[in-house]
């Protein structure tokens, strides 16, 4: 299953199920087939994300990437960061499953 995020101020991000549930997890989020991140939720999800990197970066084994290509947090939620801090400078929402 591929998860599709969608927002106004920035084209959609896609994501494998296990990558887009450990980033909702992080921020909060459940999981589900659809869902909405508000503006005002943005910045704490924003600094949880960027806080699960600098963790997974430090070496720390709890952190590890999802098993298979070896790639870890910041590549895979770089883009879904970037979208968060467009669409909260643009007060609009991020969704999926919509």
């Amino acid at each position: 299953m591929l998860y599709k995020f969608k927002s106004k101020d920035t084209g959609d991000v896609i994501m494998l199920e296990a990558n887009a549930r450990r980033v909702l997890e992080i921020i909060g989020k459940n999981p589900g087939p659809t869902g909405i991140i508000l503006p005002e939720q943005m910045p704490a999800a924003i600094k949880a994300l960027e806080d699960a990197i600098a963790l997974e970066q430090s070496g720390d084994e709890d952190a590890g990437a999802v098993p298979g290509d070896g790639l870890g947090l910041h590549q895979r939620a770089i883009s879904f960061i970037d979208m968060l801090k467009r669409n909260h400078a643009g007060g609009h929402d991020v969704v999926w499953g919509v």
